[in-house]
């Protein structure tokens, strides 16, 4: 294995070079993966040359020829570059795994985008990047909500990555009003998509509204083998074909949550090393918790049903003798992590939160948690999407409440009432 390069695995956070530049040591090798950030047009990423070549040549050796090694036994190979002992990172995880090696180039590039955005959430003020975007009324699409300044430079940096990783072949972000495609230029998946690259779809800044306030945001994403079909197609499957899904959390540490389809699994970010290392093995969320979260100042708006399970559950009415607690960030992505680990639910009974960027890859990981994600009278992950940027209701917690809530009917607040903030 002396061929392989020793930078492998060794995550890089920003610097600046000589010029001042921002420079990105990228996550799979250094000296392959390095690439300075540079303003590109939305055409630009169709196009780029990939940089995930040192690791792939080694997973994509024959078997049976002289000093080869199967995908498998590369892939230890490429974990004994870390250190041994203390916590296992992301990637020894991801190697230990069973993933295809074009997974593993696609979860560290999720890693590099998000200790780029953490690291641009933290200056925010110091770099003048609260405020809203005054170009952003302009949209094609009114389904779209107004966009901040973080939300702009978020979208860019995980499409830069993405697209820079080599394995994405399409990408569709809430920011922007179509997916986008990607050459890929890397060797054949092993995920049964060939040349064409995974489909993600992601939220990169969800929350933003509460930026300048220093309240936790996130970044959402779901990962889907292409159909063929053309990029629609790619992005518009149902919720139960996501071979991945994930959020990062950026609160006072910042932490990765995913899923392959196999537990979801959560990675804190050690600043020290600059690597995400495993903090939950295999979460599992409560079958019942004693905590909800949704907006109650909405509470005259809701239908009736959603109103008596409330009154029920707050006074110990329910089907749990004891008396249920709020907790509402208006973070989605704060208040799904609160719900995984302590158990109740978290919702928002409006068709507000957006099926493809956030429903999906949440319910996905509430599952593999043990959990459900539900609109009020179906699973999430059954439901079709009929167009990119879809709004639905969305309830997503422990088994038991779910199902309790569902039992109520009319929980869904479809009346289309608008509120001003």
């Amino acid at each position: 294995m002396a061929n392989v390069c020793t930078q492998v695995g060794k995550i890089g956070m920003p610097t600046s070079s000589k010029s001042g530049a921002p420079t990105f040591a990228r996550n799979v090798c250094k000296c392959h993966m390095a690439f300075h950030r540079q303003p590109r047009s939305a055409t630009s990423f169709k196009s780029r040359p990939f940089q995930g070549a040192c690791l792939l040549k080694l997973l994509s050796r024959r078997a049976g020829s002289p000093g080869s090694a199967t995908p498998s036994t590369a892939l230890r190979s490429v974990s004994s570059h870390q250190s041994s002992g203390g916590p296992q990172t992301m990637t020894q995880f991801l190697a230990q795994s069973k993933a295809p090696p074009q997974m593993l180039l696609l979860m560290n590039a999720m890693q590099t985008a998000t200790k780029i955005i953490a690291s641009k959430i933290a200056r925010a003020g110091i770099d003048d990047l609260y405020g809203m975007v005054e170009s952003s009324a302009g949209s094609s699409d009114s389904n779209r909500d107004a966009q901040k300044k973080l939300d702009v430079v978020a979208n860019d940096v995980m499409k830069e990555v993405l697209s820079a990783s080599g394995v994405v072949g399409v990408m569709a972000s809430e920011e922007d009003d179509d997916p986008v495609e990607v050459a890929v230029q890397g060797p054949g998946s092993g995920a049964g998509a060939a040349d064409l690259g995974y489909a993600v779809v992601f939220d990169p800044l969800d929350g933003s509204r509460n930026i300048e306030v220093s309240i936790p945001t996130g970044t959402i994403f779901g990962v889907y083998n292409r159909t063929g079909s053309g990029a629609a197609a790619d992005v518009l499957q149902p919720g139960s074909r996501q071979v991945a899904a994930g959020y990062s959390l950026y609160s006072s540490a910042t932490m990765m949550v995913i899923t392959l389809g196999s537990g979801a699994h959560g990675f804190t970010l050690d600043p020290s090393i600059g690597e995400f290392v495993l903090t939950h093995p295999n979460i599992r969320i409560p079958e019942r918790g004693q905590i909800y979260s949704l907006n109650d100042a909405r509470y005259h708006d809701w239908p009736k049903g959603l109103q008596t399970y409330v009154d029920n559950i707050r006074q110990g009415k329910g089907q749990f003798p004891k008396q249920y607690s709020s907790r509402y960030v208006c973070s989605l992505v704060a208040d799904f992590h609160r719900t995984l680990i302590y158990g109740g639910w978290a919702a928002n009974p409006r068709d507000h939160l957006r099926l493809v960027y956030e429903a999906n890859p949440l319910s996905l990981l509430a599952e593999q948690a043990g959990g459900r994600g539900s609109d009020g009278k179906q699973r999430i992950l059954d439901i079709t999407p009929t167009r990119l940027h879809l709004r639905l209701p969305l309830f997503l917690g422990s088994p038991l409440d779910i199902a309790e809530l569902e039992s109520y009917g009319d929980v869904q607040q479809l009346s289309g009432k608008k509120y001003e903030l």
